[in-house]
């Protein structure tokens, strides 16, 4: 069986938040002259994959297609930036799926 892309796994948690009622963001990058680009400005590098906020709930989720991927330092800045500030932060792989599941109903 073909693993899922990071792309696919991502579409379905966006696609289970919105049965939940959560909003969502993310910023996909597209492909420039230079390569590719998310257009973000300030310190955006490293920026997790997904903000989901309902009532009073902020979460920020950093997507891996396995279990063997680490954040970057750059993603592991923001998440522990976020993390400081009371959010609630995840790192999840398609392994995590139960726990997208609870978390997100």
């Amino acid at each position: 069986m073909k693993p899922i892309t990071e792309a696919a796994f991502q579409a379905q948690v966006l696609q289970l938040a919105k049965i939940h009622g959560w909003r969502s963001a993310h910023f996909r990058p597209a492909q420039t002259a230079r390569g590719w680009r998310t257009a973000v400005s300030g310190d955006g590098a490293g920026f997790p994959d997904l903000i989901l906020v309902r009532g009073y709930r902020l979460i920020v989720a950093e997507l891996k297609r396995d279990a063997k991927q680490k954040p970057r330092p750059e993603q592991t800045a923001w998440l522990d930036a976020f993390r400081g500030v009371g959010a609630e932060v995840f790192l999840w792989t398609p392994g995590d799926w139960v726990e997208i599941e609870r978390v997100l109903q």
